[in-house]
């Protein structure tokens, strides 16, 4: 075994406190201690950012630890490390000689690593009569062993907040989905209640919160979102108690169960009737009767309010805010990854955030969401399947009032400080109301 008699930096390289530390550290490791030196890297990998190392300072770490011929270390073992520059940047994946010093030194100031250098900086060994190392120079990982307990705890406390941090963030997005389809069942449902209050708690709360927010905060948020969830939720229930208890989801009709997939959905009024999927005449002829240009961003949201609710601000103002609203709709609606990437495919990314957006209004008629994308995407295969009548059948229904929406406005946008609240009726043309007004033959 060696003896250090090396405690300062060669050449210009200052004596800092620090260096101090780490050295008693090394000094104060136990000494039959024995650790497995890929388990502590990996400790130290995972508490990185609270030692204050750097990804290439660990490259670097571990391409020193590399040099050492013994996986297990020993605390009463040789622990000092002697290569070159070159030998370490050719284990660090070619990294460039000043890097390499530069996080050499990130290294030396996290205590991960001690310095023994020799009188003229060379990094070597000299062997003793028996072929023994007798004195080494250059890096002692002694701190490896004498703090491996540390960084196993270190490590623990990591991936435990890090653990709290996803259930905070996941219970804070369940709470905002809850509260925003509970505010809808209670606006579609004629709940008695101060929704807009609602509505504005919710905007109140939900505009607090920022992109990259520490888990203390998403948990503060996370507590009101959860009272004003509480609140909403028994007034909901108080009002469900006191209607007829017969009088659930399968009686209302709300609830499309349709056993025949060939069949397609009732609430597809603006499309043909009969078998759209076998390609008869009149379905072909309606598709080729559409208009050809693309339909315009007002009239799908005009058609299609709710998607505004899951943009942050209620603002959707070009298609990639659409696009990001269907997005994020996709998973609440149960489709799978692999439809919507099916149907982004076939149709393109915008006509599948429309026709995304279509299903999202209508989320209450349809059973299965992903399986109704899939057939319209298989439909859209064989150019049966437009988005035209699809819109064209929602903004109907809202201009013949057979869907009333509510009166405040559906989405977010209706809360903007000095905007007019919405009325939840659709504003059409002339010529618009007269095409809708011709239904297919």
């Amino acid at each position: 075994m060696t003896h250090s008699i090396s405690t300062t930096p060669f050449g210009r390289r200052p004596m800092t406190l620090g260096m101090i530390s780490s050295q008693l550290a090394a000094k104060a490791k136990p000494e039959m201690a024995i650790v497995h030196k890929w388990h502590v890297f990996q400790h130290i990998k995972e508490a990185r950012q609270v030692l204050g190392a750097t990804d290439r300072a660990l490259t670097i770490l571990h391409a020193l630890l590399s040099f050492h011929p013994e996986t297990a270390l020993e605390a009463d073992g040789e622990l000092i490390v002697w290569p070159s520059n070159e030998q370490l940047m050719a284990r660090a994946n070619g990294m460039p000689p000043t890097t390499l010093r530069r996080h050499l030194a990130v290294l030396v100031d996290c205590g991960l690593i001690i310095r023994r250098d020799s009188p003229n900086g060379k990094r070597f060994a000299r062997k003793g009569q028996g072929g023994g190392i007798e004195q080494a120079y250059g890096f002692d990982l002694a701190p490896i062993v004498a703090r491996a307990e540390e960084y196993k705890t270190l490590a623990a406390a990591v991936q435990a907040e890090k653990k709290a941090f996803r259930v905070a963030k996941e219970r804070l997005t369940i709470l905002r989905r809850d509260i925003v389809k509970m505010i809808e069942a209670g606006l579609e449902e004629g709940v008695p209640g101060n929704w807009k209050r609602f509505q504005l708690a919710y905007q109140e709360i939900a505009g607090r919160f920022p992109r990259a927010a520490p888990r203390q905060l998403l948990e503060s948020i996370g507590g009101e979102m959860e009272k004003l969830w509480r609140e909403i939720r028994e007034l909901l229930e108080t009002f469900a108690k006191t209607q007829n208890p017969d009088a659930n989801e399968s009686h209302s009709g709300r609830h499309i169960q349709n056993s025949n997939p060939d069949l397609p959905p009732e609430s597809e009024s603006g499309l043909a009737r009969k078998d759209e999927a076998g390609g008869n005449a009149a379905a072909n002829h309606n598709l080729r009767s559409l208009p050809k240009r693309e339909l315009p961003l007002g009239i799908v949201l005009d058609a299609c309010p709710n998607m505004r609710w899951l943009i942050k601000g209620g603002e959707i103002r070009h298609w990639k805010d659409l696009l990001a609203a269907a997005e994020l709709a996709r998973p609440m609606l149960g489709i799978s990854p692999s439809a919507w990437r099916e149907a982004r495919e076939v149709l393109g990314d915008q006509q599948a955030a429309i026709t995304l957006a279509a299903i999202h209004e209508k989320a209450d008629q349809i059973s299965s969401a992903g399986g109704y994308l899939r057939s319209l995407t298989d439909r859209a295969k064989a150019g049966k399947f437009s988005v035209w009548p699809m819109i064209m059948a929602l903004l109907r229904a809202k201009l013949d009032g057979s869907k009333p929406t509510p009166p405040t406005g559906s989405g977010p946008a209706s809360l903007k400080p000095g905007k007019p609240a919405q009325t939840g009726v659709v504003q059409a043309s002339a010529e618009l109301r007269a095409s809708l007004a011709r239904r297919p033959k």
